[in-house]
């Protein structure tokens, strides 16, 4: 059950399309398939398992005989979360490389910054996890995850048509451009339900040293949820600040960038309970749907995570498409092999992925709500079926 819920003119005009023909790298029978990322690996927050597992999957290929013989070569990246770092990254991969294409980046502003370079280059991202606002507005850049502007809306679903919730509280932290892009995952949610959120703050720091005068102004406005996209360490601090506050009787509603196990094991005092609605099916559950996921992660020893998961269907997705192109694997072959894909359906995630159509946002994105109760230091699912955001 579905619940609820992308003369010298002519001369050099045949120049640039014999350049444009090679562009992709070494071609033909023995040469590698370079496949490359951008990521931030170093920085304000980092997503280091998304390419790891994208590699993983890789090495597996590989060991397995490649693609038609043919090894795949994959290069990571790190953009440290600086806009200059990211421009490089993207030259050095799609113009030095010559990759064919990218897969399993994960970036606080790859897409943001590159977006429309990679048009301009003709090269396709599958990204293993989509953050900024670029990665959802661009043909050529499929993420394999719903990104943190679809999960802010399932997250507020949740908290108000499921748990019943009637005052959630918005407190935003924005990096770059991403204001405009929450505000209008509020604004969903609204046109959804016809709700307003009682309290909105999107002055909320990344690294705050002490986020006690946020909770206390959500407090005073009688918030029963708070609706927060802060990561990790932000999201602990909130936390604690409503428990020394003494507010035991709030909903923390946040998103999939706190789905770890490290997260759990720091909160022993959730309040009434932190609510998640995962981007792919719960990782923490013993299940077939993982299975494959986890043993490979865990034989490469890289993290269970939400990211890792993203890098690995990325990869997993790429490779898929790679093994239906007859002939040679070019840019201009993976560019057709990608425009011209079947749907490919996962258990673990809600929806088919068919990259034109994950580009353009023509699909229903849908997330796994998960729990973390006071004092159990773990995670639960929180229903049984995948939680989607309506056709609007």
């Amino acid at each position: 059950m579905k619940s609820r819920i992308l003369g010298a003119a002519a001369l050099t005009a045949a120049a640039a399309l014999v350049l444009s023909g090679c562009a992709g790298g070494e071609s033909g029978e023995g040469a590698p398939i370079k496949l490359g990322s951008v990521n931030t690996i170093s920085g304000p927050a980092t997503f280091p398992e998304a390419s790891e597992a994208a590699q993983a999957v890789f090495d597996q290929v590989n060991a397995d005989g490649g693609i038609n013989g043919r090894m795949i070569e994959y290069k990571i990246t790190d953009d440290k979360a600086d806009p200059a770092t990211a421009t490089a990254s993207a030259r050095e991969l799609v113009g030095s490389d010559e990759v064919v294409a990218l897969v399993g980046s994960a970036s606080l502003l790859d897409c943001e910054i590159n977006a429309k370079y990679y048009e301009q280059e003709g090269v396709r991202s599958i990204q293993g996890i989509g953050v900024d606002p670029g990665c959802f507005s661009s043909p050529n850049i499929a993420p394999a995850n719903i990104g943190p502007f679809n999960d802010t809306t399932l997250t507020m679903l949740y908290g108000s048509e499921e748990l019943g919730l009637e005052n959630l509280c918005v407190l935003t932290s924005v990096i770059g451009s991403t204001g405009p892009a929450y505000q209008a995952a509020v604004d969903r949610w609204t046109e959804i339900t016809g709700k307003e959120p009682t309290f909105v703050d999107d002055t909320v720091p990344y690294g705050g040293a002490d986020y006690t005068p946020y909770i206390v102004k959500a407090r005073e406005a009688g918030c029963d949820g708070i609706v927060a996209n802060s990561v990790e360490p932000d999201a602990i601090g909130l936390i604690k600040a409503a428990n020394q506050q003494g507010w035991d009787d709030v909903t923390f509603l946040l998103l999939t960038s706190v789905y770890s196990e490290s997260f759990a094991a720091a909160v022993d005092n959730s309040a009434a309970g932190v609510y998640v609605p995962a981007e792919f099916y719960p990782f923490t559950e013993d299940s077939d749907v993982n299975a494959d996921w986890k043993a490979l992660m865990e034989e490469n020893d890289i993290t269970l995570t939400s990211f890792s998961q993203g890098g690995y269907l990325a990869a997993t997705f790429l490779v898929e498409v790679l093994e239906s192109i007859e002939g040679d694997i070019t840019r201009d072959s993976v560019n057709q092999a990608l425009s011209d894909m079947d749907p490919i359906a996962n258990p673990m995630i809600a929806y088919e992925y068919q990259f034109d159509r994950i580009a353009a946002q023509d699909y229903q994105p849908g997330g796994w709500p998960v729990t973390l109760q006071s004092g159990t230091n773990a995670w639960e699912q929180a229903a049984d079926d995948w939680l989607m955001i309506p056709a609007s």
